[in-house]
């Protein structure tokens, strides 16, 4: 499809009991009015997945956690490419449009059929010298705000202005980004961005994907409730589901892994190593906070390592594509030695026996698929 034409054509509820309990009314109404009898991607092809689990992350790219260099952040993207990764992942909110700009200036270069490529729609630039805002995972000079728009317009505006950044002439994937109870700028107005969402970026991405201006889409989210929620109402392809599967974490999304594969639906797995925490940072996630129990476990798994010999960043990312469901792992990387690292770690040998003492330990589930 020609820009100009772009430009112009701009059982699983209740199976969560605890959520059903928690979604207000005008969500719940939001389920039964837009729930799909029969899903159209079902049962004409086989849903679109990256043709190789190892990837690439975005987030560091865009100053997360500290500000980076471009010239280091561009050798970490070819330091990637040269191992061999193909698979990417980035955000316009991941800096506020730097991210995208980095990983773009490398990728388009390549030929445009020898990699996957994902973004994400949900917030809009706005250009806006020396933005600041409270608590702001990114760092560094900020030049744009952003707003939240779900609507189908905003989703292709939004796609247009990726495009732009990234200097690329298409994407493969496109995630809902933050669709979420737990993002703090929704407040009490989740249930109402998400009935925009379904309304309106959820047909409109179905319309894109069966235009072949995009390969599939999903949600990007850090929490399991509106996977499930909407899985009930639209027809995505691939979600990524960052902080919820992981050797420190993993319970939640397991239970959802069924419930995806009855669609054909597959997962990528962001923060794989809680963004650092399983490769020796001193942070878990994305909130400053370490949970209840969660240093001793790392000292547990630390131990276990240490007794076959095994890097825990490596068993880490092994573990978090080891499930059959899983289509993609995406750690980060800000230099070129983490992306070498990381993409060996994809590829390295681990003994049988240190999984089966993790399983003894009772430190990953029983049963947790984990790598042959």
């Amino acid at each position: 499809m020609k820009r100009s034409e772009f430009l112009a054509d701009t059982a699983l509820v209740g199976t969560a009991l605890a959520l059903s309990a928690a979604i207000p009314d005008i969500l719940l109404t939001t389920l039964k009015e837009h729930r799909m009898a029969t899903p159209q991607n079902l049962t004409e092809k086989m849903r679109f997945r990256p043709a190789d689990k190892a990837g690439f992350g975005g987030v560091a790219l865009g100053n997360g956690f500290q500000q980076n260099t471009d010239l280091e952040c561009l050798q970490a993207v070819e330091a990637a490419w040269n191992s061999g990764i193909r698979l990417f992942d980035t955000s316009p909110w991941y800096g506020l449009g730097i991210s995208e700009r980095r990983m773009g200036l490398f990728l388009k270069d390549q030929p445009r059929d020898s990699f996957t490529l994902s973004t994400k729609i949900g917030r809009l630039m706005e250009p806006k010298e020396n933005f600041t805002m409270k608590q702001i995972l990114w760092k560094g000079k900020l030049n744009f705000g952003y707003t939240y728009d779900y609507s189908a317009a905003g989703v292709r505006r939004s796609v247009e202005d990726s495009l732009q950044r990234l200097g690329l002439s298409s994407i493969d994937i496109v995630f809902i980004h933050d669709l979420s109870p737990d993002n703090g700028d929704m407040k009490d107005s989740y249930a109402r961005y998400f009935e925009e969402a379904a309304k309106g970026a959820m047909p409109e991405l179905t319309k894109m994907r069966a235009e072949g201006i995009i390969k599939g889409w999903g949600l990007g989210v850090n929490t399991i409730e509106p996977i499930l929620q909407t899985l009930d109402v639209a027809d995505p392809d691939i979600f990524l589901s960052a902080c919820q599967y992981s050797l420190i974490k993993h319970d939640n999304l397991s239970n959802v892994f069924p419930k995806v594969a009855k669609r054909d639906i597959s997962i990528v797995v962001g923060a794989p190593l809680c963004a650092g925490f399983l490769s020796g940072k001193d942070r878990y996630l994305y909130d400053g906070k370490f949970p209840a129990g969660v240093k001793e476990k790392l000292s547990a798994l630390q131990r276990v390592a240490e007794n076959h010999a095994v890097d825990l960043r490596t068993a880490a990312l092994q573990f978090a594509a080891a499930p059959d469901e899983v289509s993609g792992v995406i750690p980060g990387a800000h230099t070129a030695e983490q992306a070498v690292q990381n993409a060996l770690s994809f590829k390295a040998k681990i003994p049988a026996g240190f999984w089966e003492e993790l399983k003894h330990e009772k430190l990953i589930a029983e049963n947790a698929p984990v790598p042959n």
